[in-house]
């Protein structure tokens, strides 16, 4: 794991430090759906504030496209981190100029400031120099506490740390810990799980994770992709046309690697996604040309569960089959229940990550018993790609 400078091997007393956080929460009818975010953040705040810094915090809000919009004003998480904190969070309706430099100057030590949403200017996502600079005046010290937008090149993730002293934030020194974690705890074989619909979504993923794991389960649509290209007739699912000769190229990558690549021996197939006629299961030898595969069957399921089984870690991206859909879901939701009792009953270390697999994983009801779930989203998605993180690489190492 890399050693980046954290928290403690600072002095912030009486310090102005600058806090990225990832204040983009899901928000409907004027309402915070999901506090989660804001709970991680006020831990690390009270740390900060234990210490006795100024504490200012940064976020982006939604897509303002550069332009100042009140429906993408940070304002509306103000009430919410008071009532965590239980203390005073004053806000900035700029994120630069007059207005934040006097909102940062009356704050006292273990005081908290929060300004106002960073893409309000276009200098934001454009990763402007000047514009970190605007901000990097207010503080000492800058923390990124933000791993989920670490993979961004923009000017408060890359440009900011390079004006001030800097370190990593607890939660996203959490994320990396659990995520490296999955590669250095060799207990056992690695074993990763990647679904989804397009392999060419996928193909940096894969080529990395081939590196690094010992069997890689194929499932979703894109395993019909790699049955199909393997010379197997799949009726008329879903499955990506031009993608023969990247799949050559990745069973190529594997055995070169020693890598093996795992696909479903049989599925549940039907003649539609929705009200579909009839349901049944079959061996992927036997789907008739008027069928679709819409999950995996039973046999696929304990086939992907005996792999699983049988290593220390493994790492899951992607459902298995159309989980949205009833009773299309029972793949991936058998699956994901069986990790879970692998992982509490400590046989395994599993760590989830992606949208469509957080869904997952919530309708399965296994959120809280994985070792580790991501709500990263893209620097998820490019870590397990073997992605240099802008965020990162520019942090202080200890």
């Amino acid at each position: 794991m890399i050693k980046l400078k954290e928290i403690k091997d600072l002095d912030l007393s009486g310090k102005r430090v600058i806090l990225r956080a990832d204040l983009n929460v899901p928000v409907a009818s004027g309402k915070i759906l999901d506090l989660t975010r804001l709970k991680k953040l006020s831990s690390t705040i009270r740390t900060l504030s234990k210490k006795n810094a100024r504490v200012i915090i940064i976020s982006h809000f939604g897509r303002p496209d550069g332009e100042k919009n009140k429906d993408y004003s940070l304002k509306i998480v103000v009430p919410e981190l008071i009532n965590l904190l239980k203390q005073e969070v004053r806000f900035s309706s700029d994120c630069i100029g007059e207005q934040a430099e006097n909102t940062v100057n009356s704050l006292a030590s273990s005081e908290v400031a929060l300004l106002e949403n960073l893409r309000f200017y276009k200098g934001e996502e454009a990763n402007d120099p000047e514009f970190a600079r605007s901000i990097a005046k207010f503080g000492d010290i800058y923390i990124n506490d933000a791993f989920s937008v670490s993979h961004r090149s923009h000017a408060s993730i890359e440009q900011l740390p390079k004006l001030l002293v800097n370190a990593a934030g607890p939660q996203l020194l959490r994320e990396i810990k659990n995520l490296d974690k999955l590669f250095t705890s060799r207990s056992g074989s690695v074993a990763a799980v990647v679904g989804g619909s397009k392999v060419s979504t996928k193909v940096s993923i894969l080529n990395n994770l081939i590196k690094k794991t010992d069997f890689i389960i194929i499932g979703g649509a894109m395993a019909n992709s790699f049955l199909y290209a393997n010379g197997q007739e799949i009726g008329h699912s879903m499955y990506q046309k031009d993608s023969k000769e990247i799949i050559r190229q990745i069973y190529s990558n594997a055995k070169k690697e020693n890598c093996e690549l795992v696909l479903p021996v049989d599925a549940v197939i039907a003649d539609s996604l929705h009200k579909p006629k009839i349901i049944e299961e079959c061996l992927i030898r036997d789907i008739p040309e008027n069928k679709m595969i819409l999950d995996i069957g039973e046999k696929s399921v304990s086939n992907f569960i005996n792999k699983v089984q049988s290593c220390g870690s493994v790492l899951w991206n992607g459902p298995l089959g159309a989980f949205e859909t009833q009773p299309f879901d029972k793949g991936t939701t058998t699956f994901a229940r069986k990790i879970a009792e692998l992982t509490q009953d400590k046989k395994i270390i599993s760590v989830a990550g992606g949208g469509d697999t957080t869904h997952a994983l919530n309708k399965a009801g296994v959120m809280s018993k994985f070792s580790y779930v991501s709500s990263a989203g893209g620097a998820f998605l490019e870590w397990i790609e073997g992605k240099d993180l802008p965020g990162i690489t520019v942090l202080d190492r200890s």
